[in-house]
């Protein structure tokens, strides 16, 4: 019986499905992932893991199960990648997997490559579906020796973990138009998208585009803002990702701001680390970046992308805009984020509904006030672990699903 078999027909795609046409509109379901065995090789070396400090990941994991539970009590669908992996069909499953499993036999004298093809074949089409999803996360290498002992062979294994896939925001963006695929700025992450074009498959929601070649887009650094599409460039995502978006008539809105980052630091490495939405009228921004001065690197700038109509070209009316000059002249109330909360990513929440927000708990009294007086609805989530690995409650998200 052959390991790989035809892919099922293709369902039609769901017929309630609303794109989200802005941050503030009410969300209704949203993509998930609870870390799990996967993220133990970067607590070992945080930095390499692209984490900021080491956390346990016991307690991560249970954060991150409480924060579900939130979202859940207020009426959001929540998804989740090991479920849909957990419902996917086997063959499927030993598909993505057999992307996953390397032999390595570069070191065995006389080595019979379609022989040792074959038996990774056998091994992985015996496995159980609990294993093909330690596969697809661990990613496991098996490099083999030759041995006078025992079975004549013997292995070394190492493993190229999926140790940031917990960070949904990342792998995708969700415009008016549809879901696009990006491509991740960092290898380690590159194979993250494929799992979770998966994941939308099963959900029988299909991407209209995916970012290929040197093109580089990471989701958060994306906002849909009622008539404006917000995208960030800067560490993650380059100008050849977004111009890839544009050409294909991708973002859905006529007028797209490109908010470029000069500063290139990796606490703040995409747009919703330091501003964030609230309202068509609210937002917020580190206080670091409003209240830069045009020369230093925080100061960011915007260049504005306009179109006459859809399926008409963009062409770009204005560039180096001062952003916070932008915001204010379309209406925007900026809350400041001072140091103390910055750093304990108080920027990062999710915006769940119009001035209803799920935030990283343990921020200043002040910062507590200023959302009060804005009538800004605040549920605090404890993510003391979770955020130490460079992301909050907003990254930890990717809502699939929201109505005005």
């Amino acid at each position: 019986m052959s390991l790989f078999h035809k892919e099922n027909k293709r369902e039609a795609p769901r017929g309630h499905w609303e794109n989200p046409q802005a941050e503030w509109h009410k969300a209704g379901e949203i993509l998930m992932h609870t870390p799990g065995p996967e993220a133990f090789d970067a607590v070992i070396h945080p930095a390499a893991g692209l984490y900021e400090d080491y956390f346990d990941a016991e307690k991560v994991a249970n954060e991150h199960r409480d924060y579900i539970r939130r979202l859940k009590r207020k009426g959001i669908v929540v998804h989740t990648v090991r479920g849909i992996l957990e419902h996917t069909d086997t063959d499927r499953l030993r598909t993505i997997a057999s992307h996953m499993l390397t032999y390595d036999g570069s070191h065995l004298p006389n080595l019979d490559v379609a022989r040792m093809e074959d038996y990774r074949r056998e091994v992985l089409y015996k496995m159980s579906r609990t294993d093909l999803i330690r596969c697809i996360l661990l990613r496991p290498t098996v490099t083999l020796y030759e041995s006078d002992r025992n079975t004549g062979i013997q292995g070394a294994y190492s493993y190229r973990p999926l140790m940031n896939l917990y960070f949904t925001r990342d792998q995708s963006i969700n415009t008016p138009k549809g879901l696009i695929i990006c491509q991740m700025n960092s290898e380690q992450r590159a194979p993250e998208t494929e799992i979770i074009t998966l994941c939308y498959e099963r959900l029988r929601i299909y991407p209209i585009l995916k970012i290929t070649g040197e093109g580089r887009l990471e989701g958060g650094d994306y906002f849909p803002s009622g008539k404006v599409s917000f995208i960030g460039c800067g560490m993650r995502t380059n100008d050849e990702g977004i111009r890839q978006i544009m050409e294909a008539d991708a973002f859905g809105h006529d007028t797209v701001v490109v908010v470029r980052d000069h500063k290139f630091w990796q606490k703040q490495m995409h747009l919703d680390t330091w501003f964030n939405l609230i309202d068509k009228d609210l937002c917020t921004m580190v206080a670091s970046r409003l209240n830069a001065r045009k020369g230093q690197p925080e100061f960011g700038t915007c260049d504005i992308w306009k179109r006459e109509s859809a399926g008409t070209p963009y062409r770009c009316v204005e560039k180096d805009k001062p952003f916070v000059e932008y915001l204010r002249e379309n209406g925007f109330q900026i809350i400041p984020i001072g140091p103390e909360d910055e750093e304990h990513y108080a920027n990062n929440f999710l915006t769940v509904a119009p001035r209803s927000i799920m935030a990283v708990a343990g921020q200043s009294r002040a910062l507590e006030r200023q959302l009060s007086e804005a009538g800004v609805r605040v549920d605090w989530v404890p993510l003391e672990n979770c955020i130490k690995g460079y992301g909050a409650a907003h990254c930890m998200t990717q809502v699939l699903q929201r109505r005005p």
